[in-house]
């Protein structure tokens, strides 16, 4: 898919960074509030406790996430010794991946790491062609996520709705990405995929689109050289 953000990207993302640094506060607080003796400060304990509950909640959300990141990474084909997990075809780990993720979504709903694996989901089923599954995994994340991961989510709809045909419907979630750029989904990025998406239809608005972006350095101005390569010739 065009203009496609890789996984190894997403990695960068806070989700999967700093999960191994996440610190366990109910275990290493446990004892001390333990020694407490008055009601009020039972009280106290308990809104703590709660506190640092939900702390440990989130570390093993975060965790979760992250394993079923690094199964999804993970090399296939000869055991890699510095791997440490391996797969002997795609199939297999597409299956473990799935399922580390459906997990993950179904223990933890309604949170952002259960968005950020519906997002993964979706990826998966895209690329099987299961653009149905894709396309409801796909909403699901951008309606649950935060903004990052779901103008991810909605970026990867569009592309759906591309391949199924329905240019206007990924038109306006393009256009929408435009006025709206997140951290994973840049301004320049929506709007190269919107000159795409419009370009059988809308030639000259796409060009239009294009021609900024030719004098920025780097990855922006190749990609949207090689898009303005693929316009129609008039």
């Amino acid at each position: 898919m065009a203009g496609r953000i890789t996984r190894k990207e997403l990695k960068t993302d806070k989700f999967a960074v700093e999960v191994e640094h996440t610190v366990d506060f109910v275990t290493q607080h446990r004892r001390p509030l333990m020694l407490y003796g008055s009601i009020a400060v039972a009280l106290a304990v308990i809104a703590v406790g709660v506190y640092f509950y939900q702390r440990h909640q989130h570390a093993a959300r975060e965790q979760a996430l992250a394993d079923a990141i690094q199964i999804q990474e993970a090399p296939v084909g000869n055991p890699n010794p510095s791997a440490s997990v391996n797969f002997p075809t795609e199939d297999a780990k597409r299956a473990a991946a799935t399922k580390a993720f459906s997990d993950l979504a179904a223990r933890y709903p309604g949170t952002a790491e259960a968005a950020v694996a519906e997002y993964y989901l979706g990826a998966i089923a895209a690329e099987q062609g299961k653009t149905a599954d894709a396309q409801k995994l796909f909403q699901q994340a951008a309606e649950a996520g935060n903004n990052n991961y779901a103008s991810l989510a909605q970026y990867s709809l569009a592309e759906v709705y591309l391949s199924e045909n329905r240019a206007a419907d990924a038109e306006k979630v393009l256009r929408d990405l435009m006025a709206h750029p997140t951290a994973l989904v840049s301004k320049e990025l929506a709007t190269i995929e919107l000159a795409r998406a419009i370009a059988p239809t809308k030639p000259d608005e796409a060009r239009k689109l294009l021609d900024p972006l030719k004098a920025q350095n780097g990855a922006v101005s190749q990609a949207a050289l090689g898009a303005l390569g693929e316009q129609p010739v008039q």
